[in-house]
């Protein structure tokens, strides 16, 4: 289908707004609706955008628009359908930005939904597949039919899957995320466990239905019997459960929108964000009377772009939660965040509880570490926060969880730090300590011990020893003097120099302390 073919359809009533011929020509492989204002990670080449331009407003500078087109042409968007509703018609300013960077723009009047055009595309797909000479095609005509109305009326994934394999004798077949949640299955195929599924999603009566997406965001049709059957049938069969998922992302990359909207009111560098706005925010999420609401941060690296992806497997296996997902305003590359509910949306009281969450995720973190061996997810999970007004300093819990998470390992110990960390595991001061950036520990340390810093020195590598070892026995003279192999004298010879040379007073507790943790830092 190509971007003319919807002008010549009189039920959708669009219009253009600019477009030549070759970019009227250009073939559509599917549709995402977005009010981001840099909606380009979220696109495909080939997509068509629907915006209702929520994020413009009459005081934006053109900037604003030039940078949401500029997005578009880089992700490869064949056209821009711009919502009419919102601002009583499109601003002249994006058009002149699509004019410039080759998009073309139709406007979409009020009567016609989005919902309209994104179903008018992918029936017209399927309908050109099902028009083609059936001799290229495993599946017969009558049941590519079938599927593509099961499509368009949005059916249940298990209904879908059982109608797909029909035609094999309706074998025991799943399909699986790539953690292992079980998305369908036919009614001959029992319950499977989350860690067997996990290892069928390898196995070789498998076969990916989306090989584009990324490792976390896959899915998987898996056969556990053998059947016979042309590999081409399977393909199409893998083909039609594609074309659900993407439906449901269509669906996610709203949901991610709305929860881009929702952190960046929490994130507010200034003043908290006001209640009633919050809780609009939140309610657009399907969080509100949620709370109390816990707050994780995943990292993964600068240049891979499944992060969100990650995150949002592993919040489908909160099957109780509900969840908001996506990316702050300030985020780093790799970087994405979510809000957790963790009241049940049944309102029966018992869902999972926030010991519940940090459990479920450590135990699944492995599962999905592996999926990317080459990219490491860390993460930090904040305490419970009671109110949206202490979502903000929930944030803050997990962002330092995050750094905490990243460390190498915890100072003083030779244990590496988990790559998925709750607040309620910084227990020890070394723990507490991993969550503080690395070059503020070492400028920390090295301010603390003064000369003692420079450890090239003999002297002070071995005044450093005899502090450690005199801190780690409480300040008895006797016990660090028996563990050093040292006469009492000259413990106490060494502690008096490192009192002169970092200016501080080991009688005091408080001084102490701050050896220690610059002991730690080092």
């Amino acid at each position: 289908m190509h971007v003319e073919d919807l002008l010549r359809l009189e039920s959708l009533d669009l219009t253009l707004l600019w477009g030549d011929r070759p970019q009227l020509t250009r073939e559509i492989t599917g549709v995402t609706a977005t009010d981001l204002e840099d909606p380009g990670r979220f696109l495909q080449r080939g997509e068509l955008v629907l915006s209702g331009l929520v994020w413009w407003a009459p005081a934006d500078d053109g900037a604003k628009a030039e940078r949401f087109v500029a997005a578009l042409e880089e992700a490869g968007a064949v056209a821009l359908l711009a919502g009419e509703e919102t601002h009583g018609g499109v601003p002249e300013v994006l058009v002149e930005a699509c004019r410039r960077h080759g998009i073309a723009i139709l406007s979409v009047p009020v009567h016609t939904s989005f919902r309209a055009v994104t179903d008018t595309v992918y029936l017209r797909q399927w309908g050109d597949l099902i028009r083609r000479p059936a001799a290229p095609y495993a599946l017969p005509e009558n049941v590519r039919a079938e599927l593509s109305r099961l499509l368009a009326d949005g059916t249940d994934p298990d209904t879908l899957l059982t109608r797909a394999v029909a035609r094999l004798g309706t074998p025991p077949a799943y399909v699986l995320s790539a953690t292992g949640r079980t998305i369908a299955r036919t009614p001959t195929a029992p319950p499977l466990p989350v860690r067997r599924a996990a290892e069928a999603v390898t196995a070789t009566t498998t076969l990916s239905v989306d090989p584009d997406a990324s490792a976390y965001a896959q899915w998987h049709l898996h056969l556990p019997e053998p059947v016979e059957t042309p590999p081409r049938m399977l393909h199409e069969i893998a083909e039609v459960l594609a074309q659900h998922r993407r439906a449901s992302l269509r669906r996610e990359t709203t949901a991610r929108s709305r929860a881009a909207d929702l952190l960046a009111l929490i994130d507010t560098p200034s003043s908290p964000a006001a209640p009633a706005a919050l809780r609009r925010a939140l309610e657009a999420c399907g969080l509100a009377d949620q709370d109390p609401y816990t707050v994780i941060t995943v990292k993964g690296t600068a240049d891979d772009d499944g992060t969100l992806d990650a995150l949002t497997e592993a919040l489908h296996h909160l099957t109780d939660c509900g969840v908001a997902a996506g990316r702050l305003p300030t985020a780093e590359p790799g970087e994405a965040t979510a809000v957790i509910g963790t009241r049940t949306r049944t309102g029966s009281g018992t869902g999972s509880g926030t010991d519940t969450i940090a459990t479920t995720l450590k135990n699944l973190w492995p599962m999905l570490q592996s999926r990317n061996a080459n990219v490491p997810l860390h993460g930090g999970i904040s305490t419970p926060a009671t109110t949206p007004q202490n979502l903000k300093g929930a944030l803050t819990q997990a962002r330092y969880a995050l750094t905490a998470a990243r460390s190498r390992r915890v100072p003083g110990t030779e244990a590496p730090t988990s790559n998925l960390t709750a607040i309620e595991d910084l227990t020890t001061l070394g723990a507490l300590l991993t969550g503080i950036p690395a070059d503020v520990r070492t400028a920390f340390g090295v301010h603390a011990l003064g000369p003692l810093a420079d450890d090239t020195n003999p002297s002070h590598r071995m005044l450093l020893e005899t502090l450690d070892v005199f801190l780690t026995h409480n300040g008895s003279w006797a016990r660090t003097a028996e563990a050093l192999h040292l006469h009492v004298n000259t413990v106490h010879y060494r502690i008096q120099r490192v009192e002169m040379l970092t200016g501080r007073d080991l009688a005091r507790l408080d001084h102490k302390l701050d050896l220690k943790a610059a002991l730690l830092c080092r």
